[in-house]
């Protein structure tokens, strides 16, 4: 599933997110969404999420949708 797009993300699943820091080496970081940060319905570059581990960045990859 697509990062993109508000709609296919949400609390509790777990996603690859690319953070500020990484975004010129791509490094990827895994975890389960916190909090959704961006309002708008899609993002090109990728929907701004929180984790629960604090971090922030944007969704690369949906790894899990089994969340609550």
């Amino acid at each position: 599933m697509s990062g993109t797009k508000r709609s296919n993300i949400k609390p509790g699943i777990l996603v690859a997110i690319v953070l500020k820091n990484d975004q010129r080496t791509g490094k990827l970081t895994e975890g389960i969404v916190k909090d959704i940060l961006t309002k708008s319905a899609s993002h090109p570059h990728g929907i701004k999420v929180r984790l629960t581990t604090g971090e922030v960045g944007r969704v690369k990859g949906i790894l899990d949708d089994q969340g609550n």
